[in-house]
């Protein structure tokens, strides 16, 4: 153990001196070939304990809809989580838990924590009261709006010290129970043109974009938060995420949703964000995805709280992220035992943690 801490402590040191010199990486490097970037990559991730490259795909939640400061600031103690999405909250009260998470890192001699929040359009107002109110995603008609959105997002999250955002929304239709006004409209060109405009813009300010509800949330019935959803036949919505991949989105959000009648990509009974075929199968293998791929929440939606042990389901699945589960201690616990007993799983959490820490390198965090 002595060793894991001395040679992150020198890695930290390394990476603080980088980061004072304005970082030699940015976001523009997380899909380059960068041998460099490698090398920084695979030089922190062998100074980790098991535990400790587990931690970085366990994100916990904070904020008045999330957990208690108090909570979240031991899982950080004890190195259980890798990151926190913040909840409704003012903009003093997430600063300064942002910034007391950052003092606890620095004095467990860890990584930093990646902060992300669902700052879309639609829901920025509601996660930091008392910022500017952008106005409804579904009221953004031009390319020049979007920016202007984007630029007081940016700049809020930066303010505070958010560097993920899940936004935008890429799918079709305000009429579903769950999107309404968080989507672009019923129009798909319009909604992935100004999905992609989001994306470029948010990642081009420094900020990490996230591209969510794959495999498509706008053409169901129902809201995940209550009940299980359903994509009966065809997936309507996937193509919406080809020109999306392709011009360089970090990362994706998968849904709750069920997919059933479809020979291919039926997810036999669980939801997607539980399927291999939806995670790894499609997006990854199908769709060439190397970015992020982050579960939807999974602590209250009854999509998934129904199942037994959801989030190791999600990271078997093909979830490099696993997003607010219910016991992140259990989850820790439940990745670690399943890594021994099945070397092909381990091979791939290896992966997932290599990506995260590719990402916290680019995005400036580490």
């Amino acid at each position: 153990m002595k060793y894991y801490v001395t040679s992150l402590l020198t890695v930290l040191m390394i990476c603080t001196t980088l980061t004072a010199q304005k970082s030699q990486f940015t976001l523009d490097d997380f899909y380059a070939e960068n041998p460099a970037l490698d090398a920084t990559v695979d030089s922190i991730y062998n100074t980790l304990s098991e535990k400790q490259k587990v931690a970085q795909m366990i994100i916990s939640c904070t904020g008045e809809l999330g957990k208690p400061e108090a909570t979240v600031k031991k899982l950080a103690k004890d190195t259980i989580i890798g990151g926190v999405v913040f909840l409704k909250g003012s903009k003093k009260t997430h600063t300064n838990t942002i910034n007391e998470l950052n003092t606890i890192s620095e004095n467990n001699k860890t990584l930093p924590l990646i902060f992300s929040m669902d700052a879309e359009p639609s829901l920025f107002a509601s996660r930091i009261k008392g910022a500017k109110d952008v106005g409804k995603t579904i009221d953004i008609k031009s390319e020049a709006k979007s920016d202007s959105v984007v630029n007081i997002i940016n700049k809020e999250l930066k303010e505070i010290g958010v560097h993920h955002n899940f936004a935008p929304v890429l799918d079709i239709s305000p009429g579903n129970e769950a999107i309404k006004s968080r989507s672009y409209g019923n129009n798909k060109d319009s909604v992935i043109n100004l999905a992609n405009r989001f994306i470029k813009c948010t990642q081009e300010g420094g900020i990490i974009a996230t591209a969510k509800h794959f495999p498509g949330h706008g053409l169901v019935k129902g809201d995940t938060h209550k009940q299980s959803v359903y994509i009966d036949g065809p997936l309507q919505e996937v193509d919406n995420y080809t020109p999306i991949i392709a011009d360089g989105v970090l990362s994706i959000m998968i849904a709750h949703i069920t997919v059933v009648n479809n020979d291919i990509f039926g997810t036999d009974g669980l939801p997607s964000s539980c399927s291999r075929r939806i995670i790894t199968d499609l997006l990854k293998e199908g769709m060439c995805f190397d970015g992020i791929v982050v579960s939807d929440a999974l602590n209250i939606m009854k999509a998934v709280t129904i199942l037994d042990n959801a989030p190791l389901l999600a990271s078997k699945a093909g979830c490099d992220m696993i997003l607010m589960p219910q016991d992140e201690r259990k989850t820790m616990n439940s990745i670690l035992e399943e890594t021994k007993k099945d070397p092909e799983y381990h091979k791939q959490v290896i992966a997932s943690v290599k990506k995260i820490l590719r990402l916290k390198i680019c995005a400036g965090i580490i």
